[in-house]
């Protein structure tokens, strides 16, 4: 049981690390918390919500990734080579897709109800 606890501990860890030093992982976190705020602001509804969480976890999780590949990277291949250099840019293009998915997500879920309030509001 103590492993599983430490085991929350190390991911927690992790967290933490990437937050401190990947500037693309705190743009996620703020894009996050500012699409929090504007949801809330509009009351979507459950569903929608659940739509929000799962463009949150994934575009985090997908960033997490990324960093982890770019640091193990390094790490087997520190002077430069091709086939690091594919590694790296894959698991960008990864972070990228998921990051286009969340966009369109919060365009399909946020952007009518903000026209709603503007084009009802005048």
């Amino acid at each position: 049981m103590k492993k599983f606890i430490n085991g929350f501990g190390y991911a927690f860890k992790g967290i933490v690390l990437a937050t401190k030093t990947q500037l693309n992982f705190r743009v996620h976190l703020i894009a996050m918390l500012i699409t929090i705020v504007v949801a809330s602001l509009l009351k979507i509804s459950g569903n929608e919500w659940l739509w929000i969480i799962l463009c949150f976890a994934l575009v985090l999780a997908a960033e997490l990734f990324n960093t982890a590949i770019e640091i193990l990277t390094d790490l087997v291949s520190p002077n430069f080579h091709e086939k690091a250099g594919a590694v790296k840019d894959l698991a960008a293009g990864a972070v990228l897709i998921t990051a286009i998915f969340a966009l369109i997500t919060g365009c399909i879920i946020l952007l009518p109800k903000i026209f709603a309030l503007i084009f009802y509001a005048t």
